[in-house]
């Protein structure tokens, strides 16, 4: 993983992404989409979040970069000026970052395997790649495909093209001596009276190295009616022309069998010379023809689905996490009417999803829910009586400190920490211990003096004292013997 940069592929909605990498200002951010540098985002307060304001187009390619100013010192060290922790911070900071950034950018080129020292691009395309023009350059799709029909006319006149290579060697000298076999060509009415008439051509030479013969044979062709020397006399030219290319007629007549094959195949020969570059790159890339050939059926079930191919590899990274995920495809095809079954209640399922956290705490108390179940007669009879429970749950409670709020005057608590039972006299809580007197603070909100004494009658072993009489009064309760129980009716 980098330590200076994240890359992300856009979906088309998403705009948030994460920051991986720490960064020393927000300066040294930079965010770009499709290669287009853009600064329409926000940043979350921790400054781990980037959001765009337009979400990123489908398969846009998303990268985030931080580039820690490497022009200008962060901190200039002074003589005798005060060491902090900030300025050292600040100075390790920037040099660490722009090693990290200098580490990332090495390892996010081209490089060498360790396995045979070949350059390794990772699994990317080769972009901008230029038209070859020596042998080892390589090789772009454009370049391909225009020289495509070439390779095509070459496989289909294979045949004379293999005719010509098994007979390289005379092609090569027919090429040398094309001048003189153009030659020939046009005087070739002349060379065909000549080879008619080679006997007497050898006659004479043979002639005119004798002493005597020459004359008398000359003597004897004047004298004849068709002179063979007057018919040498007027195609003296040809002969003369014959007689200076002698050699290359001899060595056009030594390999006159593939003279006579060039010539059947001329027009392939012409054909092979006008794309002369293309099969020298033919053959530079004979292995790579013979693979494709080789392969030539697959190659042809790939051109009749090539729609689907480039849909393929729309979704490659969606393949390869199908192909990852082989074992869950398998259990899920086996589970296909389950999970119709599944698609057919997908609003309950949804319903369900929504309600996740109130189904686990149900399922973490099912052993509460089978109680619940067994006294389901209780159960309707407590909702039956739901307004009569929630008034005693209102006026009684239990905790470990006085309640403070929905207090009503009448109500009771029972305080688990001081061990007390208490009631709320409209103010206060008041606690109601054993073995003492209890004071009852009944307000009658009158103004007639000893108007609570004459509504009370104390029994046997209870004194009532009046307190404020005529006006808000208060009644104090005492008992003489504590172990008797006593209950107060009001009138």
């Amino acid at each position: 993983m980098a330590n200076s940069f994240v890359r992300y592929t856009g979906n088309g909605t998403t705009t948030t992404y994460a920051i991986p990498f720490s960064y020393r200002d927000t300066a040294d951010l930079s965010a770009t989409v499709a290669g287009v540098n853009i600064t329409a985002y926000s940043l979350d307060a921790a400054g781990t979040l980037l959001t765009f304001t337009t979400a990123p187009a489908n398969n846009a390619a998303i990268e985030i970069r931080r580039t820690t100013s490497q022009n200008t010192k962060l901190v200039d060290y002074v003589s005798g000026s005060v060491l902090t922790e900030n300025d050292l911070d600040t100075d390790s900071d920037q040099a660490f970052f722009m090693s990290q950034e200098a580490i990332d950018k090495a390892s996010d080129v081209i490089s060498l395997d360790n396995v045979d020292f070949n350059w390794d691009i990772q699994n990317k395309r080769l972009k901008n790649v230029a038209d070859p023009v020596d042998n080892t350059d390589a090789v772009n799709k454009q370049f391909i495909s225009t020289n495509l029909p070439n390779i095509t006319t070459v496989a289909g006149i294979s045949s004379d093209v293999t005719t010509v290579a098994g007979i390289s060697s005379d092609v090569t000298s027919v090429a040398s001596d094309a001048t003189d076999i153009g030659t020939v060509a046009t005087n070739i009415a002349s060379v065909n009276t000549v080879a008619t008439n080679i006997n007497d051509v050898i006659k004479v030479a043979d002639d005119l190295n004798e002493a005597i013969s020459e004359v008398e044979t000359v003597a004897n062709d004047l004298n004849e009616a068709t002179s063979e020397i007057e018919v040498v006399a007027n195609n003296i030219t040809n002969v003369n022309t014959v007689g200076t290319n002698i050699s290359n007629v001899n060595t056009v007549a030594g390999v006159n069998a593939d003279v006579t094959t060039v010539a059947g195949i001329s027009a392939d020969v012409t054909s092979v010379a006008g794309i002369s570059t293309a099969v020298s790159n033919v053959n530079s890339n004979s292995t790579n023809i013979n693979a494709v050939n080789a392969n030539s059926a697959n190659i042809n079930t790939v051109a009749g689905i090539n729609a689907d191919v480039t849909s393929v590899a729309g979704i490659s990274s969606d393949v390869s996490t199908v192909s990852t995920n082989n074992a869950n495809v398998t259990a899920v095809a086996g589970n296909a009417s389950n999970i119709n079954t599944v698609a057919g209640n997908t609003t309950n399922i949804n319903t369900v999803a929504t309600n996740n956290a109130n189904i686990t705490t149900v399922a973490g108390a099912n052993t509460n829910i089978n109680t619940v179940a067994t006294d389901i007669a209780n159960v309707n009879t407590v909702a039956t009586n739901i307004p009569s429970i929630n008034s005693f749950a209102n006026t009684y409670r239990i905790g470990a400190t006085d309640p403070t709020t929905s207090l009503d005057e009448g109500d009771l608590f029972y305080n688990s920490t001081d061990n007390a039972l208490k009631y709320y006299n409209g103010s206060s809580w008041q606690q109601i211990t054993a073995d003492t007197d209890v004071k009852s603070l009944v307000s009658a909100n009158d103004t007639t003096a000893g108007f609570l004494n004459g509504k009370l009658v104390a029994g046997s072993n209870v004194t009532f004292t009046e307190n404020n009489d005529g006006g808000n009064e208060t009644l104090s309760i005492s008992a003489t013997d504590n172990s008797i129980p006593f209950a107060i009716a009001l009138g």
